[in-house]
């Protein structure tokens, strides 16, 4: 966009010309917009310009830029040119996203598609690779970087590596030492960069989840802290042949500064639910309590300014209504967390989905199976087609030994029949023959949910949460193979007698997947990061890069960073 002091304009839109205002622009030194910042020096629309570049733009490019300022006469007027090195988004302050508009240009998909030629390749490991040398020049660190061999994961460790080493051999204009050096920055550490591979894990991300933040993703329209959901304009049916109602879209977002958010995004959905209307309850209680003390006063339907002009025994209300813009903000929020929360209900009872995510946990796991799986494919009223090519994915990508012929065709026949696209099995299918030969298949640990029944009371009498019917179940904690691979890594597991021999200071750690990830494994992290800190091993200060794709299921790329202790070299 191109900034005109306060108002923000897109660069591409039609702007007339103000010769008597200086014009800040940022954006991607991309080819279409190097062209349109030469028109904009052509047609004199500014008195000066100031080029800021969200990365480094090319020699060529800038050449580009000085011969159109020079034509136009307007060198003079480029007041300034910056590479700001922020090619990603900050959603919060531990996340952040990166290549978000042109994000199916760097997922699993094009990473792994069948006809891609070295040239495409090429230029998806750059696109990663410059985003993450962004990163690491606003972290002001250079990493220590681990990585498989073998896969895309290994290709962007060596293009990274290789640019920051271009940049650290320039001692003059390094961007990681000297005054190019923020204050504050890490400057004396080196965190542990553990670049994985999408392919070491496929189950995860088809996983149906049970914790709000992940649901909300899953089932929702939800992207850059922001939900956007529709709901119905009222709840009478429009009159016979009268044109349908259309449907409001509500957006909400959900940030740090919403504690409740902060709280429970990764709890399970039950006991987001609970706590929904333990707030509700507590919000109502007080709202109460102020309705009581100005009845007491006789100051029913009276204005605030009356009650602000009461004498010092009035104190107590004072005090109880100047808490009411808190208040206030409290109902907003337990307003949105409620219709939020209804929605995810809706899509769980719709689609059973607490049934899909505790069989899909026993799948797993490798747990005793209380229903057939050909019986869920079956049910009409089990999830959409969607739902169960996931969960028959899960089964074939877990199962230590492929069905016979004979029954994948009784599967495949059941998939048919309830609507679903059989593309991704026969994927699935050439990808494990492939992953058989080249590794191990991987461990899911101790994972598995315990259930506590079922809900069988409605929350409240006036409360939208009917959880009726919903399993209760409590998760159990373990490490999914990517936390895992951080573990080992950073305790050193594989080596154990250099632990006692070897250690330095790992004050950070940062785990970037290749080809997507999603946010179970974000979860996992926070709570490995979490149990950690209660050994005593780490001061977590998370920071995640979630990139969120369109695939089957929803995806996502992740970083993590963890301020720790004394850990093994790595």
């Amino acid at each position: 966009c191109c900034l005109l002091c306060r108002p923000s304009i897109l660069l591409h839109s039609d702007r007339d010309p103000i010769p008597d205002v200086p014009a800040v622009y940022f954006v991607m030194p991309t080819e279409e917009n190097i062209d349109r910042i030469c028109q904009d020096l052509r047609n004199q629309l500014y008195e000066s310009y100031f080029l800021n570049f969200i990365s480094a733009i090319s020699r060529s490019k800038l050449e580009d830029v000085a011969s159109a300022a020079l034509a136009a006469n307007a060198v003079a007027q480029v007041t300034k040119v910056y590479d700001q090195y922020l090619n990603f988004i900050t959603l919060e302050d531990d996340m952040f996203t990166l290549c978000h508009q042109n994000k199916e240009l760097i997922s699993y998909h094009a990473i792994n598609r069948a006809d891609i030629q070295d040239t495409d390749m090429e230029a998806i490991m750059d696109t990663i690779v410059d985003s993450l040398f962004c990163f690491f020049v606003t972290l002001g660190a250079v990493p220590i970087i681990r990585c498989p061999r073998g896969n895309a994961a290994e290709m962007v460790a060596v293009k990274l590596d290789k640019k920051l080493r271009e940049n650290l051999r320039d001692a003059r204009n390094s961007l990681f030492t000297g005054e190019n050096m923020a204050a504050g920055q890490f400057s004396f550490q080196r965190p542990l960069f553990v670049l994985a591979d999408r392919n070491v894990d496929m189950a995860t991300p088809l996983h149906h989840t049970w914790t709000y933040q992940a649901l909300i993703h899953d089932v929702l329209d939800y992207e850059l802290n922001r939900v956007v959901m529709e709901e119905g304009a009222g709840p009478e049916p429009s009159p016979a042949g009268a044109r349908p109602k259309k449907k409001n879209r509500k957006t909400y977002d959900l940030t740090a500064a919403d504690k409740f958010w902060q709280k429970h995004k990764g709890s399970p959905f039950p006991e987001v639910a609970e706590s929904v209307q333990e707030e509700l309850d507590t919000y109502r209680a007080q709202e109460d309590e102020v309705k009581r003390l100005k009845c007491i006063m006789g100051l029913e339907g009276e204005d605030e300014g009356a009650i602000s002009m009461l004498s010092d025994n009035t104190a107590k209300l004072t005090s109880a209504v100047s808490s009411l813009p808190e208040l206030l903000e409290k109902k907003r929020l337990i307003d949105l967390h409620t219709n939020v929360a209804t929605a995810v209900l809706n899509h769980i009872k719709s689609r059973k989905l607490d049934v899909y995510f505790e069989y899909e946990e026993k799948l797993m796991s490798k747990s005793t199976l209380d229903k057939s799986l050909l019986d869920i494919i079956s049910d009409p009223d089990a999830g959409t087609p969607e739902d169960k090519m996931r969960l028959f994915l899960i089964y074939y990508i877990t199962a230590q030994q492929a069905p016979s012929e004979s029954d994948l065709e009784q599967y495949k026949t059941a998939l048919l029949d309830a609507g679903c696209d059989l593309s991704p099995l026969n994927y699935i299918k050439q990808w494990k023959a492939f992953t058989k030969m080249a590794a191990t298949p991987a461990n899911y640990g101790n994972s598995g949910v315990k259930p506590m029944g079922l809900f069988s009371r409605v929350m409240n009498s006036g409360s939208q949460l009917v959880m009726e019917g919903v399993k209760n179940l409590v998760l159990k904690q373990h490490n999914l193979p990517v936390t895992r691979i951080l573990d080992n890594l950073m305790e050193m597991k594989s080596n154990p007698v250099s632990v006692c021999v070897y250690v330095f200071a790992v004050f950070q750690a940062i785990v970037f997947v290749v080809g997507g990830g999603n946010y179970i494994e974000y979860q996992n992290l926070v709570d490995y990061a979490k149990v950690l800190q209660y050994c005593d091993c780490l001061i977590p200060a998370v920071y995640y890069q979630l990139f969120i794709t369109s695939c089957l299921i929803p995806a996502v790329y992740y970083l993590l960073f963890i301020t720790s202790c004394l850990l093994p070299a790595v």
